[in-house]
C-alpha cells in the first residue's frame, strides 16, 4: 500500500470517530446501524432499513447527511406515487415575448446526494423500477435523454415489516442493488429513557458538517484500493455459494432455499471488509470482517422454498444453520 493511501487511513479513521461522536448526540443507541450506514457511504452502495416506525430512521439518516455535507431528499412513497414524481418530468413553457414553447426538464427530488426512500414499499412496482436506474448506473433517462446524478450518491430505503395491507413487495432485482438490509431492533430501557429527556427539553443541537462531499467521493476510491488476499475473496465467494441449491449442496439448503445470492453478493462482502477495515485503521481486511457481514449482506437475497414457509423457517434460521456449518468446518 502507497504511504499516501496509509496516512489517508489513518485521515478516515479520524474523521469517523468524530463522525460517530457527533451522531451520537443525536441519536441514542443504534450503533450497529449507523455504522453500517457509513460503511455503505463508503463502499457507494445502498442501504434497505427494516424496522417499525418511530425508531429514528429518518431522523438518523438526515443527521449523516448534515455531517457530510451533502444534499438530502426524502420521498415519502406512497401507492399513488408516479415514477415521474421522483426522477422529474418535462414541463411546457412559453417565453413572454416570443410567445415560443419549449419544454424544460423539472429535475424530481432524485437529484440529491442523499436519498431517503420512507416506506418504499408502499409505492407500485412501477415507481420502485425508476429507482433501479439510478441506484445502479446513478443516473436517469426521461424522454429519451439521460441525466447523471450528483456524485456521490445513495439511497437509503425504509421498510415497515408490520403493515402488509397497501404493500408491494421489492422485486429481486431490485432488492439485489442494496448492498445491507439491516433491521432496527427497539432501544433497550435505558436507551429510551435517555431518547425521551433528549427529545422532550431543550432543542437538539445543530450539527456543523465534518466531512464534505468531495471528501466521500475521495474516502470511497480508498475503499477500493485497499488490498485483499485471494484466500479471503476465496472464502466470501465459498459462502455465497452455499446458499445455492445446486448439485454438491449441502441437504438442506436443496431443502429450504429456492434461490441462493449472486455473485453482488460476494462483491458486498469483500467491499464491506475493506471499509470496515479502513475505518478501524486497518490497511488490509481480517476473516471475521466477512463474517460480520453475513448477515447484513445475505438477508434480502435468499428466496425461501415452500417446505421452508411450510415449516416456519425464516431466513435468519437459514443464515444460523449457515453460521453452525461454517463454523464446524472451520471458517
Amino acid at each position: 500500500m502507497a504511504i499516501k493511501d496509509a496516512d489517508l487511513i489513518v485521515e478516515l479513521r479520524g474523521k469517523i470517530e468524530a463522525l460517530k461522536k457527533n451522531i451520537k448526540e443525536v441519536i441514542v443507541g443504534q450503533d450497529n446501524v449507523i455504522e453500517h450506514l457509513i460503511l455503505t457511504l463508503l463502499c457507494n452502495g445502498h442501504c434497505l432499513l427494516i424496522g417499525v416506525p418511530g425508531l429514528g430512521k429518518t431522523l438518523m439518516v438526515h443527521t449523516i447527511s448534515s455531517l457530510l455535507d451533502l444534499e438530502f431528499n426524502r420521498i415519502q412513497f406512497t401507492p399513488d406515487l408516479m415514477p415521474a414524481d421522483i426522477t422529474g418530468t418535462d414541463v411546457l413553457e412559453e417565453d413572454s415575448i416570443s410567445h415560443r414553447r419549449t419544454f424544460r426538464f423539472v429535475k424530481g427530488p432524485l437529484f440529491a446526494n442523499v436519498i431517503l426512500a420512507d416506506e418504499i414499499n408502499r409505492t407500485p412496482p412501477k415507481t420502485q423500477a425508476a429507482l433501479l436506474q439510478a441506484m445502479q448506473e446513478h443516473q436517469i433517462t426521461s424522454s429519451g435523454v439521460t441525466y447523471q446524478l450528483s456524485e456521490p450518491f445513495f439511497v437509503l430505503a425504509t421498510q415497515n415489516p408490520i403493515e402488509q395491507e397497501g404493500t408491494y413487495p421489492l422485486p429481486e432485482a431490485e432488492l439485489d442493488r442494496f448492498m445491507f438490509s439491516v433491521k432496527i431492533e427497539y432501544p433497550s430501557k435505558d436507551e429510551e429513557i435517555d431518547i425521551v429527556l433528549k427529545t422532550t427539553s431543550d432543542p437538539l443541537k445543530e450539527l456543523k458538517s465534518l466531512i464534505k462531499g468531495e471528501e466521500v467521493l475521495q474516502y470511497q476510491k480508498l475503499v477500493r484500493r485497499i488490498p485483499v488476499s485471494r484466500s479471503l475473496v476465496d472464502i466470501a465467494v465459498s459462502i455465497v455459494r452455499k446458499t445455492r441449491p445446486v448439485e454438491g449442496s449441502t441437504s438442506w439448503i436443496k431443502k429450504y432455499i429456492m434461490w441462493g445470492a449472486g455473485p453482488r453478493a460476494s462483491q458486498n462482502l469483500i467491499l464491506g471488509a475493506k471499509a470496515k477495515a479502513a475505518i478501524e485503521g486497518r490497511f488490509t481486511p481480517c476473516k471475521d470482517d466477512i463474517i460480520s457481514f453475513i448477515e447484513p449482506v445475505l438477508q434480502h437475497r435468499l428466496i425461501l422454498s415452500f417446505a421452508a414457509e411450510a415449516e416456519g423457517i425464516q431466513v435468519e434460521d437459514i443464515l444460523k444453520m449457515l453460521m453452525k456449518e461454517l463454523n464446524k468446518e472451520g471458517v
